[in-house]
């Protein structure tokens, strides 16, 4: 139980304000320029610019290694920089470390509970940690059950709890204070469908209630369905960034794929009118454009008719995992927990 309060009570008495603190609606949430870190001769972050308003779910992409993990430490004041500056909440990290804390929530990859103690005995002790007295703090503890689905199981000990709980539980204790910023280190890494989706609804409210949400993630779609700004990092460099749309539309290709009786004569033509590149006819025989916008795939389809008939038909829009792909070479495995190198 030690290991938990201790960098509780360090925290002091939080803001108890989501949002942007009072009279500072045009503070950044989060602002970072050139943050670097580097462990001797490794570099695990360099030279990093990162600007989150309240109000905004900013993702921040790469596979293990990437430096996702150190940016969220940096930012959390668990790590000190090797270079450059960042506010969190207005406060800068290094010089106003406490403040920092006083005005965030933090959840990591590994959630920090006491297998033998209950759900509501770890959000008391939370909540008592940041200054609740003990009948505010069952008060609060109860509130916080109740905003992550969880009063069912307050009196279960946390051992016998499933991944989906547990990771609602570290949440629920991520708000005890109340926080204007939010960091969420992968939260559903582990996952099943149904508990991802819920935690997905909550990010949602936080971002809705004016809250800031900076999260790590290796789930494409993930980032896709919540970030309102997308960065993607590769090798301790943010390589792009801008909202998912803009990432799909800069980085990635709409994919027609077209069966048709004379595919020869298919790709015959569309080189003829200008589809000189990106056009692929496949194993199976079908034949595979890539172009940049709606009005070229309708294109694509016009031609093929014109040049003998279309008996099968199949359009997929750009997505996020194809602009990722595009940007670092690196592509994401069956496994949607992880991001490896692509094998060919």
């Amino acid at each position: 139980m030690a290991s938990i309060a201790a960098p509780l009570t360090a925290l002091a008495t939080p803001t108890n304000a989501a949002g942007p603190p009072s009279g500072a609606a045009s503070v950044a949430a989060i602002a970072a320029t050139s943050l670097s870190r580097h462990y001797g001769s490794v570099v695990a972050l360099r030279d990093a610019t990162i600007v989150v308003d309240y109000g905004t779910v900013f993702a921040l992409l790469g596979r293990n290694g990437s430096g996702k993990t150190t940016t969220v430490h940096i930012l959390t004041t668990l790590t000190l920089p090797t270079g450059g500056t960042a506010t969190v909440a207005g406060f800068d990290v290094v010089a106003e470390a406490a403040r920092v804390r006083r005005s965030i929530g933090v959840t990591m990859q590994a959630a920090a509970l006491d297998p033998e103690m209950t759900g509501r005995e770890h959000l008391e002790l939370v909540c008592g940690a940041w200054g609740d007295r003990r009948s505010q703090a069952r008060t609060h503890a109860s509130e916080l059950l109740a905003e992550v689905g969880l009063t069912h199981a307050a009196d279960r000990l946390i051992a016998t709890y499933s991944g989906g709980m547990k990771r609602r539980v570290d949440l629920a204790g991520a708000l005890a204070n109340n926080p204007g910023v939010l960091f969420l280190d992968e939260p559903t890494t582990g996952l099943d469908a149904q508990s991802r989706r819920a935690l997905w609804e909550r990010v949602r409210a936080l971002r809705d209630s004016g809250a800031a949400v900076f999260m790590t993630t290796q789930h494409l779609e993930e980032a896709d369905a919540l970030a309102d700004v997308v960065a993607v990092l590769d090798g301790g460099r943010i390589i792009a960034q801008g909202s998912p749309a803009e990432l799909r539309d800069q980085h990635s290709a709409t994919t027609v794929r077209l069966r048709t009786h004379d595919p020869a004569a298919t790709t015959a033509r569309l080189h003829e009118r200008g589809f000189t590149t990106g056009v692929t006819v496949e194993r199976d025989g079908w034949t595979r454009v890539d172009v940049t916008n709606a009005r070229a795939a309708l294109d694509v389809v016009d031609i093929a008719r014109t040049a003998g008939g279309v008996t099968g038909l199949t359009v997929t829009p750009p997505s996020l995992e194809d602009a990722y792909l595009s940007l670092t070479g690196h592509s994401v495995e069956r496994d949607p927990n992880r991001l490896v190198e692509n094998p060919s």
